[in-house]
């Protein structure tokens, strides 16, 4: 990817929140890139720090206790962390959104939603009421939600959790920006509706060209919908591929704990589904081992691994992995 391509760089950005039993590294030294067009994502297990990259790229950190301690966040160049906060907003919802992970504690339970739609186009694109209620109703339109003009006066109780979510992109894309942020946009949704969101998202970004940088558990959702994953643990990225090499071939045994922890059939038996579950627990942010933190629970750790943390090395032509043993 050529810097003219690069839309959104991440470079080692850190943040940290302060707690009574000490610094929680939450985000690491993480370094990440998305180009035009692209749809990455950031896989790992809840408390790796995913949403707190999310967050921190946007600046929503909550201030005590989480900080941003370092890095940089380019927007087409612009480092987003040196803008003031009347900057910021600016560039929220019209450069920058996100999706975020519970839509009902996201959206405003008192407004309905086609005024929480339209809200964007008056504050980005100063609309009167009447134009921004017009294209908020083409906006649940475009989202697929049955007949908008009424679902525009409903409130976020009175829709299903599909629909809340299409409510959330429909704000999301509102003002087509550069990258969009979707932050586990399938979480307890039923199986038919995530496909369904998954296939929104990704229709949407043809139509806008919107970049998307997608954070998710989901490997499933990685292979269906990205480009390009980071596999990220215990605050740090540890591996780096192609969606589809990461999955068919993965380098860090994390990966490989995430791809054999999936649903499978027992070959030896020929019937039966089973998990292969990673041993053990992920660190404690505020405690983490020395040397890799992954070492206590890999089955391939080497003596190195439990003083020395490695770096995180390019491997091969666009693949990067945290391990040793590479």
């Amino acid at each position: 990817m050529t810097e003219t391509e690069t839309i959104l760089e991440v470079q080692q950005l850190s943040s940290h929140f302060e707690t009574e039993r000490g610094t929680v590294r939450a985000v690491d030294e993480v370094s990440l890139k998305i180009g035009a067009g692209q749809t990455v994502a950031v896989v790992g297990e809840s408390g790796c720090g995913k949403t707190v990259l999310a967050l921190s790229i946007l600046r929503l950190l909550p201030s005590p206790p989480g900080r941003i301690v370092g890095g940089e966040v380019l927007l087409t160049g612009i480092n987003l962390l040196d803008l003031s906060e009347d900057e910021m907003r600016k560039v929220r919802g019209r450069d920058i959104s996100m999706i975020f992970q519970e839509p009902m504690t996201s959206l405003n339970p008192v407004f309905q939603v086609g005024e929480q739609i339209a809200e964007v186009f008056r504050l980005h694109q100063a609309m009167s009421r009447g134009e921004a209620r017009i294209k908020s109703v083409e906006m649940l339109r475009l989202v697929g939600i049955p007949s908008p003009e009424k679902r525009a006066k409903d409130y976020p109780h009175q829709m299903s959790g599909g629909m809340r979510q299409r409510v959330m992109i429909a704000i999301a894309m509102a003002c087509s920006p550069r990258v969009m942020l979707a932050d586990e946009p399938t979480t307890a949704l039923d199986v038919t509706i995530q496909a369904q969101i998954i296939e929104l998202i990704l229709s949407l970004q043809r139509r806008t060209g919107t970049a998307v940088l997608l954070i998710t558990h989901d490997l499933g959702v990685v292979s269906e919908a990205a480009d390009f994953a980071f596999v990220m643990y215990a605050g740090r990225i540890v591996e780096s591929a192609p969606a589809k090499e990461l999955l068919i071939s993965p380098l860090h045994p994390y990966t490989t704990g995430l791809i054999n922890s999936l649903p499978g059939r027992d070959s030896a038996v020929g019937r039966g589904v089973f998990l292969k579950a990673i041993p053990g627990m992920v660190p404690p942010l505020y405690n983490l081992p020395p040397g890799c933190r992954f070492q206590e629970r890999c089955l391939e750790a080497l003596p190195i691994c439990q003083d020395q943390e490695p770096p995180l090395r390019e491997v091969a032509p666009g693949r990067s992995c945290r391990c040793w043993r590479h």
